[in-house]
């Protein structure tokens, strides 16, 4: 059972960068895409981006392109959030996921952290 320890959340004042890490236990990192997402209070979990198991393919939710940047390094089993130009509307719980391909669905990923608070103040 895998399990993924997200990192790197704090509190940032609009504008700041952030960069979040998602460090998995196992083997078998380098074989799946992994996700980021994000729940804010009172919305559902919503997509931020994703990346295939090599790198190659990368997606992004529209509200993050240009300031978010997903990569990884296999070597580490790590993912990372690269999150630039913060805004208030960004605050939310952020979470890694794993799964079988960089989608963009909820349903395209398991094996959730326990996430990591992000709070962008005004």
């Amino acid at each position: 059972q895998v399990q993924l320890v997200e990192s790197g959340g704090g509190l940032v004042q609009a504008g700041g960068s952030l960069r979040l890490s998602c460090a998995a236990s196992g083997r078998t990192f380098s074989i799946y895409a992994m996700g980021w997402f994000r729940q804010a209070p009172g919305k559902e979990r919503e997509f931020v981006a994703s990346i295939s198991w090599s790198g190659g393919m990368r997606a992004y939710a529209d509200s993050v392109k240009g300031r978010f940047t997903i990569s990884r390094d296999n070597a580490k089993n790590t993912v990372y959030l690269q999150m630039n130009s913060l805004k208030p509307e960004d605050t939310a719980v952020y979470y890694c996921g794993r799964g079988g391909k960089a989608g963009t669905n909820e349903e395209d990923f398991g094996s959730w952290g326990q996430g990591t608070q992000v709070t962008v103040s005004s």
